[in-house]
This record gives structure tokens, C-alpha cells and sequence, in this order.
């Protein structure tokens, strides 16, 4: 059997609506999934819900709802939003199905038998809301590091010896460059990887909600751990004889789940069990408001369904036509590598400049040009070849962008052709040829006609709405096979063409901006910080207590933020011949990149202490601004690293 193009989103939590920021997902793996299609490749799109955590069955009872009506209600709401949005998923796994239920328990017996999962006793902080466990040392002011309440556990459970997997997973991901993408997020893997793996506990005293652990009834599995074998389970692991035909997986989610659950986990889980590990694993960044993430708590989700309604009212687009609006806004916004400030103005300059500017003007003009100077028929003459070089050049770099697993970057190189078309059409001048009777019209205006036919081509995996649009108005029926495209005999002379049709109206920006501020709920004003009290004078001291104190200059050469707080930086940090690790909740105000070569002053002989779990070898000295944020102490001249601050 041929080998199939596996790509899954993570299976959504059934504890919130879904936004644009599980839309963002949907859409990577959407547009890649048509892309392989396209290319006459077999393809399973996997997503699906997750629904067995503790939470969801607090959650229910909390609604005075029975637990699997609620995740039934739910689930749907998900996979009513995906189809309203055109996604092609080929399978919705939700973890409550018996096949999954199978496929998790028969991984933990396989795994048992291995001596992969040992029994002892459980004694600590679990954060319900996280669906995870903290350990002492990460507590913040008696909460998770994430800000979350957490109880004390003690029960005796099953545990996986993941502290045995390290370097397995290390020798993968150095063998494997693009098992891991993008790069920076694997050096955070490889960071969490080196601090060493502790082994997980993965039960939980049975609450009546879960997967029994098999041979334990008074168990259930650990959610996480539970839900990561979906992406197994929805290839007939493991009673399907066939699974390998789709499996290994091309794994898409965003950060927030990656360095501990999807690049080290679930790997090991594999790796344990003997099991192939996905081709990649890959994770975007956040859409933002401003500074926020986007989150049901903070009240700034969009919904989906509220941003294509917005073009189909706003703009006058179809409904069909919106929701590829939603769907090129959603690419051209991609956070790759950082994350991206998601605003109705970022949407209304995507919608204008793409779609109802080049789109609209190389389609409108181009099929009027027609009309006016060749009867409304493709003429004959062979395309020019700068045309059928730009052509090319746009073809290569969608299939190198989706090589890559940049959608945004296919996304550029198709509109790209568009672009390239307008540019071209004012260069020629069609109607100037036609005035002076040049035999080189026929050429033009059939290259023209062609550079819409290929951009139809290479924006259908993102635009599946626009394309035939685009084909019906060239008078195309249908589709040529991808290895096809671009090729002057898909677009035959004297095929007869529409007149012209706009399929994206412009947007009156400021219209637009009004309408958003006056309907957008008042934004309550940020709550000051209170200022840090001045602390009180402290009492005189001799010279010799001073002297006890050892103050060096130091160079910051790494530094990270800490996962799960959002004021807490990992600094590596050299005192000239020595090496030291340094934490410092200078998050809020340094960015990692701006620290790294800098020289700053540290308390070198300060007594090691452990912070979220981290040993800190030293501190750093700061000053407080006005409003309590740090300001970091540096010489002003460069000194010699190490050197003495007396």
C-alpha cells in the first residue's frame, strides 16, 4: 500500500469555544493536507477533542450537566466550527471513543511489560486547571507557575521512567535536524532535555472519569498522557495491521504544548514502546491583543464564525468567499518563530492589499483587457517567457514553502504571481500594443490569462473558495494535475472567457475601524501596579560587613524565558573563567535577545538557592524604575568579565 501524508492538529481541550487560535492550527494542517492532495498523494488530516481530563468532569458537574453529555455537546461545537470553515479533516478522534480507550491502554501494557512503568507512591502539588503536577520548588506564592490553584496529592500510582529516555531523545534530535521545528523552539527542547528528565507519574485515583489503568480498575490514566496516543490511535493502531501505512505523523500545535508534552513526552512514550516517532513536530507561536495572549480569560477571543461573518457583512463577500478571507488572514498572520498581534486592522490590511487589491485588479483587468482587445477568447501566440519564468519562480517556492511547513510563506509566493501580473500588465500595456497594432498582444494577453489560471493553482490549498472562482471567470472547468500547472497547453487558445466579477470587495477601512470601537465593549482600564514601598533604611554597617560581599562584572551569553511564568529569565552568565546559571524575574522588561553579550553586575558570592526548580548561582543587581520594574545595573565602559566592583 502507498505510503500516506499523515498531519494532525493536537485534539482540542473541551473546556472553552474554540478561537482563532485553534483556527490558526486547523488552517496550517488544512492547507497542507490539500496541498498533498493536490499532488495526487494519499492524506490523513487528524484532529479531534480531548476529553478526559478531571477538569471536564468538574466542569460538568459545575453545569449540572451529565459528564458525557457535556463533552457530546462540545465536541460538536468544535466540528461544527471546522466544517463551517471548510476544513477537510479526514478523522475526529475524541479520547471518550473505545478506540482510543484501546489504544491507551494496550501502549501502557506494552509498556509495563517493557519495565517502562514501575509502581510508588505519589506525594505532591497537582494543578487541576493544567491538568498537571508541580513540584515544591515551582510554586509561586502557593500556586503553579501558570498561577493556577493546586492540591496536595498523596496516593500510591504508576509512574513512566522518562528520566531514562534523555539521551535516547538527544542522539534522535541531533541525527533528525528537522525533527523539531522551528529552530528556536528546539534549542528550549534541548534545554529542557539537559536540565534531566524526571520520571512521570501517569494515574490517578480512579473519580469515575478516564481510561482505567488495565489490571488496576482503581486507576485512571494521566490526561496527558492519555491523549497524546490519539495521534496513533487514529491510524488503527494497534489492531490494524496497515497502521504503518499512516504513521509516522507530521505533528502541528501551538507552543504552549510543545518543549514538555509533544517534543519530549510523547517521543519517549514511542521510544519506549518501540514505535516509529512522528517525522516532525512543529509549533507555532500566539496570536496576541496588544501584549495578551489570547485566552477565554483575558476576554479577547475572536471567535471563527464572528471574523467570517465580518467579511461576508463588512466587505459584501459570499459566505463561501469569507471564509477563504479568514483563512488568508489567518496564513499571512502565521506566527512561525514569535508571536503576532492579531488586531482587526492587521485583518482589514491583509483582506485589501491581497485579495481586493492585487487579486481583484490582475483578475479585473485582465479579464476586461480580454474582452476589449480579443473578443472575449484566449488568443494564440506563445506566452512571454518573463511570464512563464515568473510562473515557475512562484510554483517553486510554494513547493519549497510547504517543504518547509511555511504556509505563510506559500501564501507569499502565490500572491507573489499575482503581484508579479499587475506589475507586468502595466509594463506591456496592453492597450498601448493594441493602438499600434503590435503582433505581441495576442502574447501578452494570453500570458496574462495564464498567470491567473497558475495563481488560481497555487493559492488553492489556502483558498479552495477563490480558485475555481478564478478558473470559472478564465471559462476552466477544471483542475490540471499539479506537475501540470503553469504549462500553456492547460489554457488552450480561444477558450472563451466571463466578464469580469469582483469576488472581494474592498473594505472601507475606516468605516470599519468606527464600526469595531463603537461595537467593541469598553476596554476596562489597566490596573496600576502598586509601587514597591521604599524599603526602610537599613542600619549602618562597618567596612568589614561590606567587604563580605562580592561584587564582579558579569556577560550574559544565553539567555531564555522560563516556561510557564512570565516574569522569570534562565541566564548563562561568565565571570571570565567561570560559568554560572542565574535566574532573575527580569522577564516583563528584557527580551531574550536584547540581553545576550551584555555586561551586568552580580552578587557572586551569594549562597546557590533553587527557583521554580532552577538553581540560581548568583544575582543580579537592578535598580527600580518608576512604576517597580527593573533596571539592570552595567558598567560604562566595557571591563574585563570578572573583574572585581569594589
Amino acid at each position: 500500500m502507498a505510503q500516506t501524508f499523515t498531519i494532525t492538529t493536537p485534539i482540542y481541550y473541551v473546556n472553552s469555544v474554540p478561537h482563532v487560535g485553534h483556527a490558526l492550527t486547523m488552517l496550517v494542517c488544512d492547507a497542507e493536507a490539500a496541498y498533498h492532495r493536490l499532488r495526487g498523494e494519499e492524506v490523513l488530516f487528524i484532529t479531534g477533542t480531548d476529553e478526559n481530563g478531571l477538569k471536564v468532569k468538574e466542569a460538568a458537574e459545575k453545569a449540572g450537566e451529565d459528564a458525557h453529555a457535556f463533552v457530546d455537546r462540545i465536541s460538536a461545537d468544535f466540528r461544527r466550527t471546522w466544517d463551517d470553515l471548510g476544513f477537510q479533516y479526514d478523522d475526529f478522534i475524541r479520547t471518550t471513543e473505545p478506540r482510543h480507550a484501546r489504544a491507551v491502554q494496550r501502549l501502557f501494557e506494552i509498556l509495563r511489560d517493557k519495565g517502562h512503568i514501575y509502581q510508588d507512591k505519589y506525594e505532591g502539588w497537582y494543578d487541576v486547571s493544567a491538568e498537571t503536577f508541580v513540584r515544591e520548588s515551582d510554586l509561586v506564592d502557593g500556586k503553579s507557575p501558570d498561577g493556577n490553584e493546586v492540591r496536595w496529592v498523596s496516593e500510591d500510582n504508576w509512574f513512566f521512567r522518562l528520566s531514562a529516555l534523555g539521551e535516547p531523545l538527544m542522539a534522535h534530535i541531533e541525527a533528525n535536524p528537522d525533527f523539531l521545528l522551528p529552530a528556536s523552539r528546539k534549542n528550549e527542547v534541548v534545554s529542557f532535555i539537559n536540565q534531566g528528565l524526571r520520571d512521570l507519574c501517569i494515574t490517578r485515583t480512579n473519580p469515575g472519569w478516564g481510561i482505567p489503568v488495565p489490571g488496576d480498575e482503581g486507576k485512571v490514566i494521566y490526561v496527558w498522557f492519555d491523549a497524546l496516543i490519539n495521534y496513533i490511535a487514529a491510524t488503527g493502531w494497534p489492531d490494524d495491521p496497515n497502521w504503518q501505512t499512516k504513521w509516522p505523523a507530521v505533528h502541528w500545535m501551538a507552543k504552549e504544548i510543545f518543549t514538555r508534552f509533544h517534543a519530549t513526552l510523547w517521543p519517549a512514550m514511542l521510544m519506549a514502546a518501540d514505535l516509529p516517532l512522528p517525522s516532525q513536530v512543529i509549533a507555532h507561536g500566539w496570536f496576541t491583543f496588544g501584549k495578551s495572549k489570547m485566552s477565554k480569560s483575558q476576554g479577547n477571543v475572536i471567535a471563527p464564525g464572528e471574523l467570517r461573518d465580518f467579511f461576508v457583512t463588512e466587505a459584501g463577500c459570499s459566505a463561501d468567499l469569507a471564509v477563504d478571507a479568514v483563512r488568508l488572514c489567518l496564513a499571512r498572520c502565521l506566527p512561525y518563530e514569535g508571536d503576532t498581534n492579531f488586531t482587526w486592522d492587521e485583518v482589514a490590511k491583509h483582506y485589501n492589499s491581497d485579495l481586493a487589491n492585487d487579486l481583484g485588479n490582475a483578475l479585473n483587468r485582465s479579464l476586461t483587457m480580454i474582452h476589449k482587445f480579443a473578443g472575449g477568447r484566449v488568443p494564440g501566440g506563445a506566452v512571454e517567457p518573463e511570464v512563464a519564468e515568473a510562473i515557475a519562480a512562484a510554483k517553486h517556492g510554494v513547493e519549497e514553502a510547504y517543504a518547509a511547513h511555511r504556509v505563510d510563506q506559500a501564501a507569499e509566493s502565490a500572491i507573489g504571481l499575482i503581484r508579479f501580473l499587475n506589475k507586468y500588465i502595466d509594463t506591456r500595456a496592453p492597450w498601448a500594443l493594441a493602438k499600434a497594432e503590435d503582433p505581441a498582444l495576442g502574447s501578452v494577453l494570453r500570458g496574462m490569462a495564464l498567470a491567473l489560471a497558475s495563481a488560481a493553482g497555487l493559492v488553492e490549498p489556502l483558498l479552495p473558495a477563490t480558485a475555481p472562482a478564478m478558473r470559472a471567470q478564465l471559462g476552466l472547468s477544471g483542475r490540471p494535475e499539479w506537475a501540470q500547472l503553469g504549462a500553456e497547453e492547460t489554457l488552450p487558445a480561444g477558450t472563451e472567457i466571463a466578464q469580469p466579477q469582483p469576488l472581494f470587495p474592498r473594505l472601507d477601512v475606516k468605516k470599519l475601524t468606527a464600526q469595531v470601537e463603537e461595537s467593541a465593549p469598553a476596554e476596562p482600564k489597566p490596573k496600576k501596579e502598586p509601587k514597591k514601598p521604599m524599603p526602610e533604611a537599613p542600619a549602618q554597617i562597618e567596612f568589614p560587613d561590606f567587604m563580605k560581599v562580592q561584587l564582579k562584572v558579569a556577560r550574559i551569553v544565553e539567555a531564555e524565558r522560563m516556561e510557564g511564568s512570565d516574569k522569570m529569565m534562565k541566564l548563562q552568565v561568565t565571570l571570565g573563567g567561570e560559568s554560572r546559571q542565574i535566574m532573575a524575574g527580569i522577564a516583563k522588561k528584557y527580551a531574550p535577545v536584547d540581553l545576550i553579550g551584555r555586561q551586568v553586575v552580580v552578587v557572586a558570592n551569594l549562597k546557590p538557592a533553587r527557583l521554580m526548580g532552577q538553581e540560581s548561582q548568583g544575582m543580579l543587581l537592578a535598580a527600580d524604575d518608576v512604576d517597580g520594574s527593573p533596571i539592570l545595573l552595567e558598567p560604562s565602559d566595557e571591563a574585563p568579565d570578572g573583574s572585581l566592583v569594589h
